[in-house]
């Protein structure tokens, strides 16, 4: 018997309804999952009874954790190159409906949103976080990049914020998500099923989540950005490095420390990736960056810190990677910009409303 999708799509009234399903594995992705999405959402763009879409999670403290790292190292071990090519295809593919989608998406995220996760939700035309709402993308601490759209949106982020999670992976909560609008409304989650309700109704959205909006305050980015904007916009890693480890003693003295100690956990080769997305980023289209995003996932996945950074998160248990090349300073900046520059074979081709929905 083969393992259910972990996924359900219904309809309510006027109201499209996916629910992620898959406690056991935290809501992880799976290839299957995000096809599912696409279909659906190709399904109900034209479909004249449908209002908008709701997306949901069963679990009470996860959205969605990211792509399965489970399968993804199952499928390192089998050599199966092509098919981690296809894992990642099909989930930039989607960010790309989504984009194109015209009605209503509205996420009601009270949980961990990471990585994939954010490319599912955030994207859409409405993005509600309840109280539990936990925003991350950790994907150079697994010998990866900050993808699914991440190239697009997190450079558009105030001042160098978004260099700053992008590299570090640093989880941020409902107020700093909401100031840097990656989320559109802060609506406390008892509040969900009236959205969800009022949606299947076709009450109108915007009036809705405004009325239920609640100001979520001020954040712990606030206290950090001074500090934040004054080390990341360095233009190599090495230099936000040195200016971590050269913080004097002061506030940003421990946050500093701290900072510099996650960095050099991370794959090198990944950091020095990331901040290239982040400082080419803001001049591309979403269109752009994703299939720049499909050019480096393809040379990535055949890499040693790829392959060594899902395993130590999966079959290691957590344990430290061991990265190749070991430190930043032995990484090859002239193969990072070959990365970004290589063409691939069979690289994303990303179609117009009309193809996508007809």
């Amino acid at each position: 018997m083969s393992e259910p999708l972990g996924i359900t799509f219904e309809e309510h009234d006027r109201a499209g309804v996916v629910t992620l399903d898959r406690p056991a594995r935290l809501n992880a992705l799976t290839r299957e999952m995000f096809e599912a999405l696409s279909a659906n959402y190709r399904r109900w763009e034209p479909a004249a009874q449908i209002y908008g879409v709701v997306m949901e999670s069963t679990h009470p403290k996860v959205f969605c954790s990211g792509g399965d790292l489970k399968v993804l190292n199952q499928l390192n071990h089998d050599g199966a190159v092509d098919e981690i090519r296809e894992f990642y295809r099909s989930a930039y593919t989607h960010v790309w409906v989504l984009e194109k989608f015209i009605r209503p998406n509205v996420p009601l995220i009270n949980g961990l949103a990471f990585g994939g996760g954010i490319g599912i939700s955030l994207l859409g035309t409405h993005c509600v976080a309840g109280e539990g709402y936990r925003f991350a993308m950790p994907q150079v601490g697994i010998g990866f990049l900050p993808d699914i759209g991440g190239t697009y949106f997190l450079p558009r982020l105030d001042g160098w914020v978004g260099t700053y999670l992008a590299l570090t992976g640093a989880e941020i909560g409902p107020a700093d998500a909401h100031r840097l609008r990656l989320v559109t409304h802060y609506i406390p989650s008892p509040y969900f099923d009236v959205i969800k309700t009022s949606l299947a109704d076709n009450h109108p959205i915007d009036r809705l989540l405004d009325g239920l909006h609640q100001d979520p305050g001020e954040g712990d980015l606030v206290r950090l950005t001074p500090a934040i904007n004054r080390i990341f916009s360095a233009p190599t890693v090495e230099e936000i490095l040195e200016r971590l480890d050269a913080e004097p003693e002061g506030p940003y003295e421990t946050w500093a420390r701290e900072t510099a100690a996650t960095l050099r956990q991370k794959s090198p080769t990944s950091l020095k990736i990331a901040l290239q997305q982040m400082l080419r980023g803001k001049a591309l289209s979403l269109a752009e960056a994703l299939q720049l995003e499909f050019r480096l996932a393809s040379h990535l996945v055949t890499t040693p810190d790829f392959k060594e950074g899902i395993d130590a998160k999966i079959a290691g248990k957590g344990r430290a990677p061991k990265w190749t090349p070991e430190t930043v300073a032995d990484v090859d900046d002239s193969r990072i910009a070959s990365l970004f520059e290589t063409p691939v074979d069979g690289e994303l081709e990303l179609n117009e409303p009309k193809q996508i929905f007809q």
